[in-house]
């Protein structure tokens, strides 16, 4: 039998809020924004350091394993920041969630987090009227599910090969698309 916890986020993580800061043309730090990530929740190989590293409190800089969720707007999701990602601090965009257990991988969280249903969840605790939010408290008690680290794995590859697969099917539509386009294209000489 599977073992599963079932305990409140608060539980196993803290969570803080980004920082404001202004960007600058050039830096050595990036504030992280939401626009800086792609529709699977993977940071844009076009972003740029835009915060010089004095300015930045070292207390607010991002460590591999914090989850980023982008708490306002329509476009909510969280996202892994990673050891491979530039020095960077979260805007106030963004929640930080700092795992302060070790039964639980990052990656599992935000997945965990981004699954449709957990997410129809969270918004439907989003507050305001021009640009909703969801906050600190309503995030800190949401039930997470953890089951035994092998499972988690095995969720995570699974994952990992759907995105796979999306992309590949995405790729031949478009190449699919192309075809047809030369077709019709030749029909007409």
């Amino acid at each position: 039998m599977k073992y599963i916890l079932k305990t409140n986020l608060k539980n196993i993580a803290s969570v803080q809020t980004g920082v404001f800061l202004k960007p600058q043309s050039e830096g050595e730090v990036l504030y992280m924004q939401v626009k800086h990530f792609d529709n699977n929740f993977a940071l844009l190989p076009s972003i740029h350091a835009d915060l010089k590293e004095q300015s930045v409190n070292q207390k607010h800089l991002l460590n591999p394993g914090d989850i980023l969720f982008a708490a306002k707007g329509s476009n909510n999701f969280a996202a892994v920041y990673q050891k491979n990602y530039p020095k960077a601090v979260a805007s106030t965009s963004f929640f930080v969630i700092k795992l302060t257990g070790e039964n639980i991988l990052p990656d599992y969280l935000a997945w965990f987090i981004n699954y449709p249903k957990t997410m129809e969840l969270l918004k439907n605790f989003a507050r305001g009227t021009s640009i909703t939010s969801i906050s600190k408290s309503v995030l800190e008690e949401l039930e997470i599910s953890v089951p035994e680290m092998q499972v988690q794995q095995s969720i995570l590859k699974i994952n990992e090969l759907r995105m796979r697969q999306k992309t590949l099917v995405s790729k031949i539509e478009d190449l699919r698309e192309q075809l047809i386009q030369q077709q019709i294209f030749k029909a007409l000489k």
